[in-house]
């Protein structure tokens, strides 16, 4: 197993890695919209569009990018922008892979969405 602190993504909240490799699968830990210095968007599309970057940043640490994601877990507080959300991740995402949307009633710091994934190394 390698444990993986990345340098271009936001420092953890806790006392967590960015990723975890295994083998053939890297585990991303959930991302939330927290940009480097420490700002969170305003507008739910730019936060749909952190996360995802934070999860690219972390990947791209281990030599992989999004087309290597074989499964992502999305959790909104708000169930009702899962179309909003939709048009921002379809945009990443062309590979479509597996994924799961949960609502939840909270989530770190306050924030509005958080997405964790699951890659392969081929």
């Amino acid at each position: 197993m390698k444990f993986v602190i990345s340098e271009s993504a936001p420092k953890p909240a806790g006392p967590y890695s960015h990723a975890v490799v295994v083998e053939k699968f890297v585990f991303v830990s959930g991302q939330i919209p927290i940009r480097e210095n420490g700002e969170i968007p305003e507008k739910f599309e730019e936060r749909v569009k952190t996360v995802i970057e934070n999860v690219r940043v972390i990947l791209k640490d281990v030599g992989l990018d999004l087309e290597n994601v074989v499964k992502v877990t999305v959790y909104l507080k708000d169930l009702s922008k899962f179309n909003e959300f939709n048009k921002v991740y379809e945009r990443y995402f062309k590979n479509k892979p597996a994924r799961s949307v949960i609502g939840v009633s909270d989530l770190p710091k306050g924030v509005d969405i958080e997405m964790e994934v699951v890659a392969f190394r081929p």
